[in-house]
């Protein structure tokens, strides 16, 4: 589970309904008001110290770190390698707590590799605070009203199996099987790692379901029968299939403070410079997976004072050099935030890099498009980025508006910003896929069973910090 503390007026408050964690990382969210108000920017990296530990323990094995947000509020996320009986979570500034700290986070509370899941589901989905309803998963279920797991289990290898990458699951009793299809299936590591990870938390449904493990979407039957439910990262509105969050969102959240990349705290503490202070060229940087990425190159040799654009990667086409220019070093990603636009472009399917440049402070110009991640349906166009037409037409009308009006350029990537903290963090992607697998289970009209020629996906070796489960099954009702 994840849980976010939140200071507000110098009060810390918790969910007293949480007796246990499994944590990975906790966010400890602090937005301090002294008597000359709310902070509107950094007090500085170094404003506050936090100290976490085990009263109970010799030893307290917890990786910290304070990720400076530069606009008066810090992120405060930690990673346990061991799980502990209580934590003490002291925050400072100076030599002096910051309101009633110290805090104690009663446990046992356990770290990400402790296999001990909330046996009611309910009960995990009140202390997430997760959503009675996502409508994106509304749209997506609404097209298959019933699941029938022993035909989909023969029908869907037949019509895909060998052409495609898939992964057929089952998970029963909440253990999780394999059974995979096609030649390239090393993207089953993120599927199997978020899966194993939800398994550890929470008691899952039993569910059957495939998972396509390749770029593009793969249901696109327009006749409402014989649809087959495929779990696919990326969406389109020429397709059916069941959109989960991308492979690279998810990575980022399992792995957060374990990356060596971005992920979807570390961003919000790398965001650049000031609005005021930022470069006022249009940026982009990547490789050549769409014929648009090469004519948003040749745009920005046209105008290099308008669009700072090249590749870093020639893959997909030919590279001519006399028309795209040489290729490019890669650059920090968080060098791209001190560029006050940042255009977002489709590559193979949708950018998977949107929600990073959403949590960004810059505002973002996002390419019309078929393609679709989990979350863009709740997007809003000139409220959360600028849209500009899939040919890009229009993209250097956009950008002269953009200039033309600094101040709803400025309001607009705030909003973004507000949108990727609100709705794009870890508690939401775990939320996410387990609201998504409940909802799926329901439909399912018979048992789901652990197949021919399935193999158990195993959970990670934990022998180097064992862990005791403290959880007590409940009570089956007479």
């Amino acid at each position: 589970c994840l849980a976010t503390l939140r200071v507000k007026n110098f009060f810390l408050t918790s969910n007293p309904n949480l007796p246990s964690f499994s944590l990975k990382p906790l966010p400890l969210l602090i937005s301090p008001t002294y008597s000359l108000g709310r902070f509107t920017s950094s007090p500085g990296e170094n404003a506050f110290q936090v100290k976490i530990t085990a009263p109970d323990e010799q030893f307290t094995r917890v990786g910290v770190q304070v990720l400076d947000r530069k606009d008066g509020s810090f992120l405060v996320r930690y990673r346990m390698y061991a799980s502990y009986k209580n934590l003490k979570i002291e925050v400072k500034t100076g030599d002096k707590h910051v309101a009633k700290s110290p805090y104690i986070l009663k446990g046992p509370v356990y770290h990400e590799n402790c296999d001990c899941p909330q046996e009611e589901s309910s009960a995990w989905l009140e202390e997430m605070n997760c959503p009675q309803i996502i409508p994106q998963i509304q749209r997506d279920l609404a097209n298959f009203p019933i699941v029938d797991p022993d035909k989909i289990a023969e029908e869907i290898p037949q019509r895909f199996g060998q052409r495609q990458s898939l992964c057929h699951y089952t998970i029963k009793d909440n253990e999780v099987y394999i059974k995979t299809y096609g030649e390239h299936v090393g993207f089953r590591i993120f599927m199997d790692a978020i899966l194993l990870s939800l398994t550890r938390k929470v008691k899952m449904p039993d569910v059957e379901f495939f998972v396509n493990l390749g770029d593009w979407p793969l249901e696109k039957r327009k006749s409402p029968q014989n649809l087959h439910p495929i779990f696919s990262w990326c969406g389109s509105s020429e397709s059916k299939d069941i959109v989960m969050p991308t492979y690279d969102l998810t990575d980022s959240v399992l792995e957060t403070m374990g990356r060596v990349s971005l992920d979807m705290m570390s961003v919000q503490a790398n965001t650049g410079p000031s609005w005021e202070d930022k470069n006022t060229t249009a940026f982009w940087r990547g490789r050549d997976s769409r014929k648009e990425r090469l004519e948003l190159v040749k745009l920005s040799r046209k105008y290099p004072e308008i669009i700072d654009a090249a590749f870093t990667n020639f893959f997909f086409f030919k590279h001519d050099e006399s028309l795209y220019g040489p290729i490019v070093k890669h650059i920090s990603f968080f060098d791209f935030f001190k560029y006050k636009y940042q255009i977002n472009i489709d590559g193979t399917v949708a950018a998977y890099r949107l929600p990073y440049l959403l949590a960004g402070n810059s505002v973002v110009l996002k390419q019309d498009s078929i393609y679709y991640e989990h979350f863009y349906n709740e997007l809003q166009p000139w409220k959360h980025y600028i849209p500009f037409k899939g040919d890009l037409s229009d993209l250097l009308e956009k950008l002269q508006w953009a200039k033309e009006h600094d101040e709803e350029a400025k309001n607009i990537a705030k909003s973004g910003q507000e949108f990727a903290r609100n709705n794009l963090m870890g508690d939401h992607i775990f939320c996410y896929y387990f609201k998504l697998f409940q909802e799926y289970a329901s439909l399912q009209v018979s048992e789901p069973k652990i197949r021919d020629g399935m193999e158990k996906v195993q959970q990670p070796d934990d022998d180097l910090f064992p862990c005791t489960c403290h959880r007590k099954k409940a009570k089956d009702e007479l």
